[in-house]
Order: C-alpha cells, then sequence, then structure tokens
C-alpha cells in the first residue's frame, strides 16, 4: 500500500545543504521527500500534493518560516499539516514560542539531534496514515452505503415492475375472457338454434335469406376473434422484435379512400359521418396492409369516441413525408392521458371502458416507428383530438 501512495514530507530551506542534512535524517520506507528553496516554491508544492508534516526553516530571505505558516494555516487545504520549524538561532531568540503561537507542534534547533527528529517523524507519519486508513474506510462505507442504496432501489423497482407485469397478466387474461367469451357465446347460441332446428325438422328456418343473415352474423364474431387474436399476436412479435414489414409502392390517397369507404357503414351505425380530404396522390414504399391497419385503429378509435360528431380524415403531402392527420369531435384527452393511452392494455379515458384488448394505438405507434415515421396526439379537453401519422416519403425501401 505504501508503495503505491507514498507517505509524503516536505522540507523547506534555502540552503541546499541543510536540505540534504534533513533529508538524509527523515527519509525511509514508504516517504517521499519533496524539497524546497522558498517560501513560494513551497506554496506551488502545497497546492499540488497532501502531507503528512512539513519542516520549515525559520530564518529565510523574503518569505521566512513564520510568514509560509501562516499563509497554510489561513487555507483550507493545508490547515492540518503539522509544521516543524528548524531553526539556527539560539534560544534565547524565544522562538519557540513564536512558533507555537504560529500553530506549530515543535520547534527544533541546530544541530539537530537525528533520532529525536526521527522520533517526531515516525509519530506524525504514523498519526497520518492512521488517518487516511480511517478516512478510506469511511469512503469505502459510504460507498458500500450508497451501493446497497442503490440495490435496494433497483429491488423495489423490480418488485414494484412485477408486481404490475402480474397485474397486467391478470387483467389481461380476464380481459381476453371476456373479450373472446362474447362472440363464442353468440356463435355458441347460434349453433344451439341451428340444431334445435334441425332436430325439429324445421327446415323452413335455412332458407336462402336466413343462411345469409346467420353467415352474415358467423363472420362478425369470427372477424372479432381473429382481431383479437391477430392484436395478441402482433404484441408478441413486438416485444420480441420479430415484427416485420412488407413493404411495397403504396398509393396512400387511393388507400385511404378505400378505408373511409369500408368504415362508412359503421359510421353510420355510430350515428356519425367521416369526411376525407386526400386530393393529391401520394406514392411511398410502404407496408400497405400495416398503414392500413394503423388507419382503421385511428378511425375506430374516433367513431367510438367522437360522440356522434364527424370525424374528418385529411391528407397533408410535404415534400419528404405525407401526413394523415384523424380529427375528432369528441370530449378530448387529458394531458397527463395524452401518453398513457399509447401503453398496451389502456382502453379508454375517464369512466368509459369500451371493448377490446386495449392494445390498438399500442400496435399503431410501433408500426409507424417501424416504418420510420410518428404517430402523435393533440387534444385539449372539450375540443376533441387529433391523432397525426407521419410517414417518410422514399422511392426505394430502407435498407
Amino acid at each position: 500500500m505504501q508503495a503505491e501512495h507514498p507517505t509524503k514530507l516536505l522540507i523547506v530551506d534555502d540552503l541546499p545543504e541543510n536540505l540534504q542534512a534533513l533529508n538524509a535524517v527523515i527519509r525511509g520506507d514508504g516517504r517521499q521527500i519533496f524539497q524546497a528553496g522558498s517560501g513560494e516554491e513551497a506554496l506551488a508544492l502545497l497546492l499540488q500534493h497532501d502531507f503528512a508534516m512539513a519542516f520549515l526553516d525559520v530564518q529565510m530571505p523574503g518569505m521566512d518560516g513564520f510568514e509560509l505558516a501562516e499563509l497554510m494555516r489561513g487555507t483550507e487545504r493545508t490547515r492540518q499539516i503539522p509544521i516543524v520549524f528548524v531553526t539556527a538561532a539560539g534560544k534565547e531568540l524565544n522562538y519557540s514560542f513564536k512558533g507555537y503561537e504560529a500553530g506549530a507542534v515543535d520547534v527544533l534547533y541546530k544541530p539537530l539531534d537525528s533520532r529525536a527528529v526521527r522520533s517526531k517523524v515516525e509519530v506524525f507519519v504514523a498519526l497520518y496514515e492512521q488517518r487516511e486508513a480511517t478516512r478510506a474506510q469511511v469512503r469505502a462505507l459510504e460507498l458500500a452505503r450508497q451501493k446497497q442504496e442503490a440495490t435496494l432501489a433497483e429491488l423495489n423497482a423490480a418488485q414494484a415492475q412485477l408486481q404490475r407485469a402480474l397485474a397486467m397478466r391478470d387483467e389481461f387474461m380476464s380481459m381476453v375472457s371476456h373479450e373472446m367469451r362474447t362472440p363464442l357465446n353468440t356463435l355458441y347460441l347460434e349453433t344451439q338454434l341451428r340444431k334445435m332446428q334441425l332436430e325439429r325438422g324445421n327446415m323452413a328456418a335455412f332458407g336462402a335469406e336466413q343462411l345469409q343473415r346467420m353467415v352474415a352474423r358467423d363472420d362478425r364474431q369470427i372477424q372479432s376473434i381473429i382481431r383479437l387474436i391477430d392484436d395478441m399476436l402482433d404484441v408478441s412479435r413486438i416485444r420480441s422484435g420479430k415484427l416485420s414489414l412488407r413493404p411495397g409502392w403504396v398509393e396512400l390517397s387511393g388507400l385511404l379512400r378505400r378505408v373511409v369507404h369500408d368504415l362508412t357503414p359503421q359510421a353510420a351505425t355510430a350515428g356519425c359521418t367521416i369526411s376525407l380530404e386526400a386530393d393529391t396522390p401520394v406514392s411511398g414504399w410502404w407496408d400497405e396492409f400495416r398503414i392500413e391497419q394503423i388507419v382503421v385503429n385511428l378511425l375506430t378509435n374516433a367513431l367510438r369516441y367522437g360522440a356522434q360528431r364527424p370525424v374528418a380524415v385529411t391528407l397533408v403531402v410535404e415534400q419528404d413525408v405525407a401526413r394523415v392527420e384523424v380529427r375528432d369531435q369528441g370530449p378530448g384527452i387529458d394531458p397527463e392521458q395524452q401518453q398513457k393511452i399509447f401503453e398496451p392494455y389502456e382502453r379508454g379515458v375517464g369512466n368509459e371502458v369500451p371493448a377490446g384488448l386495449g392494445l390498438g394505438l399500442y400496435i399503431s405507434r410501433e408500426l409507424a416507428e417501424v416504418h420510420e415515421g410518428t404517430l402523435t396526439v393533440s387534444s385539449t379537453p372539450g375540443e376533441g383530438a387529433v391523432f397525426t401519422l407521419t410517414l417518410p416519403r422514399r422511392d426505394a425501401p430502407p435498407a
């Protein structure tokens, strides 16, 4: 330990022979001796190193030992360094009193008693090394305490995350069970009804018109189940990093017209209308199925939360990007909810909890980001909401 961090001692004297003589007396294993020929040189060394002890010659030209000691006692960095004054003057000058008054631990008169000097050095070096060892132990304890607190915080965070994951799992299983049960129950009841009609020989219940209605009802329920399964598969792909695109050359305004046309009956059922402003054709290298999935999710949400008021879809074409804006006139979204709605399993705002797993916006934002685009929301409570899908325009697929 001493070889890596030697204990440093300082000698200050204007005569080289005195420096050499005192150096020979106090040097030893694990010690590093620094020498200064003036007070100014000593101050420069004191600012660079931590010394266990300093020997100051009293009588030096320029700054004498007492003046140097006064400066050392006035500086926080050097205030605690033990000072030993060395002088060749006679004891009748009473330098001892002045030295102790200046804060020295001792005053030595020349010629020096080598054994006494070595003994004093041993004492103060031992005290310094014990003090440094104690400081190192305190620093180590403080570091250990900080690490312990950090570990405890990580454990608490992990426990909270685990509890949240367990709660989300239970909630997810409950939602899946509920959402699956609704279409499955409908299919089951339809099947039982048909079975009963067959057992009674009532073939009139299976006329062309009745069969067409049966098939339409079955198709709706099956599509509901397929959508739930697709959403769960998409979340699994997103979290495992396996969500891939199949990009192709897509004309966006035509895609929007088709989606709006397909959702117009659903809008009519919800008691509202969908308007489309997409006069400028724009093409890009996108995954058509996934872009359509995003727009359908945004429009479905707008119809759900739009308070039966008109929904507007606008296509904005710029040089580098194309933007699809879906605007509703519903109650709007509180600022603290505007990022939360993009989290998985978030269903609705306020007291309204709609059907579904709460995955639509989460999947849509992930799909937008996979396209190197964005999906954002802008809303003021009471003034509706605007969801904006921004897609980069490219003439070729991304690398």
